[in-house]
C-alpha cells in the first residue's frame, strides 16, 4: 500500500482550491503507482494490478455502488493507521489527511505489520463540523447524506436535473443550460468526482 499526504489545500474555504490539491494528489498517485507496479514486474517478474484512489470501479444493477476493494480497510490491516470516529484512517504521522493506492501482486512477500494504539483522541469535532450529519451514529457514515454535502453535483442531482429538463418547455429548456446548476453538472461529469466538503479531514487535529 501507498499513503499519500493531503495537501494544506484542503482547508481552505474555496472548494476549487480544496478539490485542486485533492485531484493533484489523485494525478501523483497514479503515476507513482503505476512506476511501482512496473518496478515489481521489471525486477521480480511479478503479476500486478493497481487500484486507484477512486475511479473506476465496476457498476451493477443487483448491488449498491461499492468498489470492490476498500483502501481503508486494508490500510487499517496492514498497520498503516488506525479507524478514527469519522471512519477515515488515521495514520500515525499524515493523520486523517491520507489516501491510499494499493497494489497487488503474486509475490510472497513477508508482512512487516506494526499494530498502533488507537490514534483518535475522540474530540467528535468530525461528527460536529459535519453538515449533513452523516456522522451521528458511531461506526456508519451514512453515504447518501455525506455525498448531498460531499458531492452535490453528482448522480443523484444529475439525474433530478434531466428529469426537470424533460417536463419543461423549450424556453426553461434553454434557460436550464445557461444557469450554474448545469455548469456544475457538466464540470463534475468530467471530473469524475467534485468534492466541495472536507470538513471530516480538515477538522480532525490529529497529525496536523
Amino acid at each position: 500500500m501507498l499513503a499519500y499526504k493531503v495537501l494544506s489545500s484542503c482547508e481552505s474555504s474555496s472548494w476549487t482550491t480544496a478539490l485542486n490539491g485533492y485531484l493533484d494528489l489523485q494525478g501523483f498517485a497514479r503515476s507513482t503507482s503505476y512506476r511501482a507496479a512496473r518496478f515489481l514486474e521489471n525486477n521480480y517478474g511479478a503479476k500486478v494490478a493497481t487500484i486507484p484512489i477512486a475511479y473506476p470501479f465496476e457498476m451493477h444493477n443487483d448491488r449498491k455502488a461499492v468498489a470492490d476493494f476498500s483502501h481503508r480497510h486494508a490500510a487499517v490491516a496492514a498497520g498503516l493507521g488506525t479507524f478514527g470516529r469519522h471512519n477515515l484512517v488515521i495514520h500515525p504521522r499524515f493523520g486523517t489527511r491520507v489516501n491510499f493506492v494499493s497494489i497487488i501482486s503474486n509475490l510472497d512477500m513477508e508482512s512487516t505489520l506494526q499494530k498502533h494504539e488507537d490514534l483518535c483522541v475522540r474530540c467528535d469535532l468530525c461528527v460536529e463540523n459535519c453538515p449533513g450529519r452523516a456522522l451521528d451514529h458511531e461506526g456508519i457514515t451514512d453515504v447518501m447524506k455525506c455525498m448531498k454535502n460531499s458531492l452535490p453535483y453528482g448522480l443523484v442531482e444529475d439525474i433530478g436535473f434531466w428529469i426537470q429538463f424533460a417536463n419543461s418547455s423549450p424556453e426553461e429548456q434553454k434557460e436550464m443550460l445557461m444557469r450554474e446548476r448545469y455548469a456544475n453538472l457538466k464540470q463534475s461529469a468530467h471530473l469524475g468526482n467534485q468534492y466541495m466538503c472536507f470538513n471530516c479531514m480538515k477538522t480532525c487535529p490529529v497529525g496536523c
